[in-house]
C-alpha cells in the first residue's frame, strides 16, 4: 500500500507545475493519520483525474462521492466552495480527497463524467443544492428540488425557514387529515 507521501511524490513527478499543497484530511490531536487531500486548480482538474485512475502508481479506480462545501464566514477561507472529490483504489487499498475551490458569481468546474461515468448524479446534487455549475456535463439539470427553483439549499446564505417552498402548501393537522 502507497503512502500518502508516495502518492504526492507520483502527481509531483507527473505534474511538476503543480503544488498540489497536500494536507491532512482531519487532524486529531497530534496526529494527522494516513488520510490526505491535495488541491487542484479547476483548469487542471480532469487531466489529474485521468493521471489519478490510469496510472499504475495511484489507480484510483473509484469515484465514491463528489460533495461541496461552502466557506462562507468562515475564518481565513480564501474562496467560497469547495467541491470534495473522494477516491478508492481497490487494486492499492488507499484513498485521496481532491478539493477544488471555486468562486461566486458564477462558480463552474469542468466535469469529471469522462473519467468516471458516475459522476453524473453526485455533480447534479452539487450543482442543485450549491449551484455549482460542471461544465461538459451532459444533462445537468435538478435533481432533488424542482426546475425553476432558483435558489441553492445548501449555501450559508439561504434562509433557514426557505424562500417561501413551505408557505405554498397546506397545513395538515389530525383534525384535517
Amino acid at each position: 500500500m502507497a503512502t500518502p507521501d508516495e502518492m504526492v511524490a507520483v502527481l509531483k513527478a507527473k505534474f511538476s507545475s503543480i503544488s498540489f499543497d497536500p494536507k491532512p484530511l482531519l487532524m486529531r490531536g497530534e496526529e494527522a493519520g494516513d488520510q490526505i487531500y491535495i488541491r487542484v486548480e479547476p483548469e487542471n482538474l480532469v487531466e489529474v483525474m485521468h493521471f489519478l485512475r490510469d496510472d499504475p502508481g495511484t489507480r484510483f479506480e473509484q469515484l465514491i462521492d463528489v460533495t461541496c462545501v461552502d466557506y462562507l464566514n468562515f475564518p481565513e477561507a480564501e474562496d467560497r466552495y469547495g467541491v470534495v472529490y473522494s477516491l478508492l483504489s481497490i487494486t492499492h487499498n488507499h484513498r485521496i480527497w481532491v478539493k477544488c475551490f471555486v468562486n461566486d458569481p458564477s462558480p463552474k468546474l469542468p466535469s469529471v463524467i469522462g473519467v468516471w461515468k458516475g459522476a453524473d448524479w453526485m455533480e447534479r446534487e452539487v450543482f442543485d443544492m450549491f449551484g455549482v455549475v460542471f461544465e461538459g456535463h451532459p444533462d445537468l439539470r435538478r435533481i432533488l428540488t424542482w426546475d425553476g427553483f432558483e435558489a441553492h439549499p445548501l449555501r450559508k446564505d439561504y434562509p433557514l425557514r426557505g424562500k417561501g417552498e413551505r408557505e405554498n402548501y397546506e397545513v395538515v393537522t389530525r383534525d384535517s387529515a
